[in-house]
């Protein structure tokens, strides 16, 4: 462990302490993000702070090659350098949106090619698990399945931790919660290396960036990861999983399948805000007559903190709700079913009341005040 805590450490290091420099580059060159009723942020603030999460990812992959620990491992496996030239790429197409914009389609195809890069440098799926019944079904992929599969993995979670950067420091947290919990199952996981895993590797590498970059970008943010951060913490997060369970020799159990499915419904699950943010949006101006491009101030973001929640307190709760997908995925391959199950349930329950909280009160309050 203490090899994975050295690269950790270089990651979230260079990450903290580049982070001020790249927000007075980004600054000098114009990348700002500027307030609209689209957005929650008053002021204008920079972007493009995904530079400092690349040079702390750059410098926690080059950590690496000293340490002896990992020698096998970059040795032989293509992932080290195939995470390095498609995180380069993804960085390269999020500084031109950061900048200029971008169209959907024209980031779309960009990220098809991105994964497409990863396919050619030896990364892919080999198979997917399918639970059938109680048993756990292995199913080998073919080449072009293979090909196709890798690509719209990386696409999907990609464009995921992409669409849940609407808050000042939710996107880091997420990310570095999955990213986490997934490493603490890789570790434990067999490996063509040893101890030395490159899933593993990769994702405490991406936990390091999140948490390095978070006290910069935890509200009231000073500086946004843009899409920059958010498609490099899209591709780490797919290449991690890809490496872990679907390019993983050994084969894998159900607890493999709860952990994958644990670290991607992690960002999924905060996905699913601004998916029926959008839903919401379109039949309420509808309804109203309005051109459903209109800006409003209705979005689910400024109702969750209408219930009485402030930005830190909306941002704190999502990391609760992303924790306990995170850790129950985990859990899975440590303890039963049923055990597994009411706890699931349990914290559920409970994160709801803590979230519906301040409006209950404000119900029961308004409720013993009316005649």
């Amino acid at each position: 462990m203490s090899a994975y805590l050295i690269v950790f450490l270089a990651a979230a290091g260079t990450t903290f302490l580049a982070t001020p420099f790249i927000r007075r580059f980004v600054i000098s060159v114009g990348a700002i993000d500027h307030p609209s009723d689209r957005k929650v942020h008053p002021v204008d603030t920079a972007t493009m702070g995904g530079l400092a999460m690349y040079l702390g990812f750059v410098v926690a992959l080059i950590a690496s090659r000293f340490l002896p620990f990992f020698h096998d491992l970059n040795a032989a496996s293509p992932e080290p350098l195939a995470a390095l030239v498609t995180c380069t790429l993804m960085v390269g197409l999020g500084v031109v949106d950061d900048m200029k914009g971008t169209r959907a389609v024209t980031k779309l195809v960009s990220q098809i090619f991105v994964a497409g890069v990863l396919v050619l440098l030896g990364v892919q799926l080999a198979y997917f698990v399918l639970p059938l019944g109680g048993a756990t079904q292995v199913v080998v992929l073919s080449g072009d399945l293979a090909v196709i599969l890798t690509v719209l993995w990386v696409v999907a979670v990609a464009n995921a931790v992409n669409l849940i950067d609407g808050l000042d420091g939710l996107a880091a947290g997420i990310v570095a919660i999955a990213a986490g919990a997934f490493f603490f199952h890789m570790v434990r996981s067999e490996s063509l290396f040893g101890d030395a895993s490159q899933a593993a590797l990769l994702s405490v590498i991406t936990a390091g960036i999140c948490l390095g970059f978070l006290p910069w970008n935890f509200h009231p943010a000073k500086i946004f990861m843009g899409d920059s951060g958010s498609m490099m913490l899209g591709m780490l997060l797919a290449l991690s999983t890809i490496s872990g369970v679907g390019r993983n020799p050994i084969p894998p159990t159900r607890a493999d399948l709860a952990v994958i499915l644990a670290a991607v419904l992690a960002p999924l699950i905060v996905l699913f805000v601004p998916f029926l943010d959008v839903v919401l949006a379109v039949i309420r101006r509808t309804r109203r007559g309005q051109g459903i491009g209109s800006a409003d101030k209705e979005h689910l973001h400024h109702r969750l903190m209408d219930i009485g929640h402030g930005h830190r307190q909306a941002v704190l709760l999502l990391y609760l709700w992303a924790a306990l997908v995170a850790v129950s995925g985990l859990a899975v391959g440590l303890f039963d079913g049923w055990t597994v199950a009411a706890a699931v349930i349990v914290g559920s329950v409970l994160l709801f009341l803590i979230t519906a909280l301040p409006r209950l009160m404000e119900r029961r309050a308004n409720g013993s005040v009316s005649p």
